[in-house]
């Protein structure tokens, strides 16, 4: 299924979301709605160290939660996280990013399809004269361009399909069998690269261009942020230059948007839906996604389309005429179809003009808009309904090459004493993109970061005490560097042993027969780093921190004496240990 593919890992079943497909497997294992999600999966968690931080640092960073690296997106540098049976994930997530040791934690999110409804009896192709792509293509069809679909699959056999369409991939059965399991894939695609001039159907709106079909859901049409993921990096890496993902909530997503800056090193735009609950949506604004809401034939905001600050443009999205499963067609509405429709206007800038830079592509599309709703930006038209046309217009003015580097600085640490693993935070900024970041001590590098957002973990153990020099180089695509001015720091580990304070578990004594508590509290002169809990020879508990608790069920314990060892371990490596016999 879904993780068969990632490195170092095959059979992640349980957890992973399952086909409710001819194989009668059961549909996504989802929890409560977080709207605009479905829900997220059981078991499991994405989580992105530093770089620089080693497997083993990593691995003591799960023990917390008890969790283990159960599958690992290479490009992502991301690990695909297993909790123990009957975690609460969300709690786990939590109690991960209080370690700054790691990039990013998140929940992997369901998310649902943006379509809204289906109308075979209503309307036309009213949406390309509206945003004038006739007049677009007199200039530019699409063509030279790939435009990867991510969604359910798409109907290969789709007469007005079939001629635009290039090999794709499915990330969900890690196979190459993409065809449509649910339908939603083809009606996005035709709004994009419906073929023309072939006397059947209307066309897309860059009819020139290829398709490429990336299914990332199953047959209910559910996907997951790795699987978004996923498929945005293997399209990046098989020649699509625009991406879309007419799904709802995947601009808050951490491990999406490392994906979508990855897309963008290589030249190309992720455009996302903004979703159709018809309510504001908390989430952030990205710089590496596009988000479209949805407008109408008076282009007004169509009633269910989502709003807030990460909504960047609007389009056509309500009526919208497109190809359905079996070589049909009909009328679609939510921001699925406004999505694809600036998917294939980035499509349209890029055929007229390949050397456009990401950056240039979303200063374009934003600039050449028409303005709706409150004067300038707003939280429900974004910068303005897109214009083919007046986009293609500009797209093909010539592009100065960029020749400005990187801005970049170290926001942590700003000097003082270090000691331990010390996480290095980096500022950043760039006209067109920073595509990656290299931390250097001493003049010396020391760990590289090429997926945003960049950070470091400097391993101070067996390091002299001393005086050091921090510095990071950022790079764009031009290849245009940036240093950031030198942060002086001092390490200090120090060889002073973390002291217990105090242990509820005394040598000899008789413990509960069925619950017994556990509890740790130590101080260190520099900080606890962590507390391990061991019975038996059995690591049964690790926190971070100060103090520990844990709940020891000793219904089923075996009668006799039983070894209990609670070691504390500082920043700096320095760990006191005591051990004492209880009996049951």
């Amino acid at each position: 299924m879904l993780l068969a593919l990632l490195a170092g890992y095959a059979g992640f079943g349980e957890a992973a979301p399952a086909s409710a497909s001819a194989q009668g497997n059961k549909p996504p294992a989802v929890v409560e709605k977080a709207a605009p999600y479905v829900g997220w999966a059981r078991g499991r968690l994405l989580v992105a160290p530093r770089a620089g931080l080693s497997a083993g640092q990593f691995e003591q960073a799960l023990k917390s939660v008890n969790g283990r690296s159960k599958g690992y997106i290479r490009q992502l540098n991301t690990h695909v996280v297993e909790l123990s049976t009957g975690a609460d994930e969300a709690a786990a997530m939590r109690e991960l990013r209080k370690n700054r040791k790691l990039k990013y934690v998140e929940l992997d999110m369901a998310v649902a399809p943006a379509a809204s409804v289906s109308d075979p009896a209503y309307g036309n192709s009213w949406a390309l004269p509206k945003i004038q792509a006739p007049a677009a293509w007199d200039s530019a069809n699409g063509s030279g361009v790939t435009i990867a679909i991510l969604d359910t699959g798409i109907d290969s056999a789709h007469p007005d399909l079939a001629p635009n369409l290039v090999p794709g991939w499915n990330v969900y059965d890690n196979n190459s069998n993409t065809a449509d399991v649910n339908g939603h894939g083809t009606w996005v695609a035709g709004v994009a690269a419906m073929a023309a001039n072939n006397a059947k159907g209307s066309a897309g709106v860059a009819w020139g261009a290829k398709i490429m079909p990336v299914r990332i859901a199953d047959a209910n049409a559910y996907a997951y942020w790795s699987t978004v993921a996923q498929g945005i990096y293997w399209a990046a890496d098989h020649g699509a230059k625009v991406v879309n993902v007419s799904y709802n909530g995947v601009s808050g997503s951490a491990t999406v948007q490392s994906a979508a800056q990855y897309l963008r090193s290589k030249g190309g735009v992720v455009v996302v839906a903004a979703g159709n609950s018809g309510g504001l949506e908390s989430i952030a604004a990205s710089d590496a996604l596009l988000s479209v809401a949805a407008t109408d034939q008076n282009d007004a905001r169509a009633s269910f389309s989502s709003y807030g600050a990460y909504v960047d443009l609007a389009a056509p999205g309500v009526s919208v005429y497109t190809t359905t499963v079996g070589g049909g067609y009909s009328n679609a509405s939510g921001t699925s179809f406004s999505s694809p429709v600036v998917a294939a206007t980035a499509a349209l800038m890029l055929s007229a003009n390949g050397k456009l830079t990401p950056a240039d592509v979303d200063r374009i599309l934003k600039t050449t808009s028409l303005d709706l709703g409150a004067a300038g930006y707003d939280q429900y038209y974004g910068s303005g309904r897109v214009n083919a046309a007046a986009a293609v217009l500009n797209a093909k003015q010539t592009v100065a090459a960029d020749t400005q580097a990187p801005s970049v600085s170290i926001a942590s640490p700003t000097g003082g004493r270090v000691s331990g693993v010390v996480p290095v935070d980096v500022n950043y900024s760039d006209n067109v993109g920073v595509t990656r970041a290299d931390f250097y001590v001493n003049g010396q590098l020391a760990a590289s970061d090429s997926l945003a957002p960049f950070a470091f973990a400097w391993d101070t153990a067996g390091k002299a005490d001393g005086s050091y020099t921090l510095s990071v180089q950022a790079y764009d695509a031009a290849g245009n560097r940036g240093t950031s001015p030198s942060v002086a720091v001092t390490v200090g580990n120090d060889s002073i042993a973390p002291t217990i304070g105090s242990f509820s578990l005394t040598d000899g004594m008789t413990i509960s027969p069925s619950k017994q508590t556990v509890s740790v509290s130590a101080t260190d002169n520099q900080g606890v780093a962590k507390i391990s809990l061991v019975i038996d020879g059995k690591e049964v508990a690790l926190a971070y921190g100060g103090t520990l608790s844990y709940n020891w069920n000793t219904r089923k314990l075996a009668k006799g004496a039983h070894t209990v060892t609670v070691r504390v371990t500082d920043n700096a490596g320095n760990a006191t240990s005591r051990t004492v016999t209880v009996y049951k």
